[in-house]
């Protein structure tokens, strides 16, 4: 996998549940104002907000560790460059 692949499929790893929690919670939030006719902007954005950051606390851990291995990779890609 060359270094490009590998750098939008780390992103798009670590960009993955933050956006499912967003889209799950907006989908929910509509469907609430949809049946109570309550149409307030507000309304969607405080729930994904809250959604994304109790996401952002629970996989940290992981986010984290999947960035430095792949930074970890990308050092020793640059190493083995500049070696030879």
């Amino acid at each position: 996998m060359t270094l490009a692949h590998q750098a939008m499929y780390v992103g798009l790893l670590l960009a993955a549940p933050l956006l499912l929690v967003a889209l799950a919670v907006g989908l929910v939030v509509s469907l609430f104002q949809a049946a109570t006719q309550i149409n307030e902007a507000t309304l969607s954005f405080i729930p994904k907000l809250l959604a994304v950051a109790a996401t952002m606390v629970i996989a940290g851990p992981w986010m984290l560790s999947t960035m430095l291995d792949y930074l970890r990779e990308i050092l020793l890609r640059v190493a083995t460059l500049g070696a030879s």
